[in-house]
């Protein structure tokens, strides 16, 4: 689960994170009393959307001249006519594709003299076990390209877990980021704080972008970015509210409801598959063979015939999909359990598009028998590189 900027530097600011003061708006009426209660006077607005590359990002409703999704304002005049031309306006970014999201929400922030910009992040490195930072002092870019261009200047420090992060720790980032000063002093205290606000609140991903150290020498989090492990949103209700259903896909909202891993692609082949390397297969195959998934779909090991049916309609939705193939391999999850599931589903929504299926392991001649004895019309494959072709043949007319 992702959550907007502003939510997130309060979720740091709570942990002692040094952050600007800042106001959300929903309207247009609401920028001017949020520009009012902050310093000043220079303000930032900055477009609040589930996506990166919001500064480089261009409004369709605007001409291609028009500034991007985040803004300096040196009055609060020129706040308000920013808010007036960015919220409920589609802004498209790198990350957004071309249909781009709608701009529902502002931050309008204090703004800060920056001296310069870093890079600061926090995942889990599953190459040692172990949560580690990801520093750079190329901030303010896309990492992706620095990892590309300049790898050098990307430096990984792992964290041990019994120890927490030790002052060599916080040394070793410090030196990475080129810190003095009063700079290397705030990293002594923000550092720990970061550690600790990810794993207390089981984040996937914490990003800052940029950090940066102001002409005062001191640092602040500028703009941060979090991803949470949705295997551990039960345990914080307070992180759960902070959820905007608007920022995501209606098909991956209906999945969760049903506990689905579901990912909503730009092709035109749904897939339903249960297990993820099996799922990352029949995705490739379908590449093969010259077309793109729908989605990523998968149902698990102990999915039941309610849960595979959910599945079938949530992808049967999807205006784009020309096709869909079922990919089981039965160990857990038995072949006649799935027949079941994808016959009930059919039954309830019809289908308009050609369905192929290939079914392996448990209970599978009874779920073969199953289907070709539904009277529906769909298509048996022995394999999955038989189900790819016959699916790609079958869109292709």
């Amino acid at each position: 689960m992702n959550i907007h900027e502003y939510q997130a530097k309060a979720l740091l600011k709570g942990y002692g994170a040094p952050v600007a003061e800042g106001v959300a708006v929903l309207k247009v009426e609401e920028a001017e009393a949020a520009a009012k209660s902050l310093p000043g006077p220079l303000y930032v607005v900055k477009s609040q959307i589930h996506a990166g590359g919001r500064g480089k990002g261009k409004f369709k409703e605007l001409s291609p001249e028009a500034k991007g999704g985040v803004r300096l304002a040196k009055s609060i005049d020129e706040v308000v006519a920013h808010a007036k031309e960015m919220l409920g306006n589609t802004l498209v970014t790198a990350q957004t594709g071309e249909a781009g999201k709608q701009v529902n929400r502002l931050y309008i922030e204090d703004g800060a003299d920056i001296a310069r910009e870093l890079y600061c992040s926090l995942l889990v490195d599953r190459s040692v076990g172990r949560v580690a930072f990801v520093v750079s002092t190329e901030g303010g870019m896309d990492i992706e390209a620095v990892a590309h261009d300049t790898p050098e200047k990307i430096q990984t420090i792992a964290i041990d877990p019994e120890a927490g992060v030790t002052a060599a720790d916080v040394a070793a980032i410090s030196k990475a980021l080129a810190l003095e000063g009063a700079a290397a002093e705030d990293a002594k205290s923000l550092f720990p704080a970061l550690y600790k606000a990810f794993n207390e609140k089981d984040m996937a991903l914490l990003e800052v972008n940029p950090l940066i150290v102001m002409k005062d020498g001191h640092l602040r989090v500028l703009d941060a970015k979090m991803s949470f492990d949705g295997n551990a949103l039960f345990r914080h209700d307070d992180v759960r509210t902070l959820r905007d259903e608007t920022e995501e896909d209606a098909k991956e909202i209906e999945a969760s409801k049903w506990d689905l891993a579901y990912v909503a692609l730009d092709g035109n082949i749904g897939c339903m598959v249960n297990g993820a390397g099996l799922a990352m297969a029949t995705m490739d195959i379908i590449k093969l063979y010259g077309k793109e998934p729908a989605n990523f779909c998968d149902v698990g090991g102990g999915a039941g015939k309610e849960k595979v049916a959910a599945a079938f309609k949530i992808i049967t939705a999807d205006p784009k999909v020309e096709g869909i193939l079922v990919n089981i391999f039965g160990g857990i999850m038995k072949c006649d359990v799935i027949a079941e599931g994808v016959i009930a589903a059919v039954k309830e929504v019809g289908l308009k598009v050609p369905l192929v299926v290939r079914l392996e392991g448990t209970n599978v001649e009874l779920g073969k028998k199953i289907l070709n004895e539904s009277g529906l019309a769909i298509t048996a494959a022995d394999d999955l590189d038989d189900a790819a072709k016959k699916i790609v043949a079958a869109i292709n007319g």
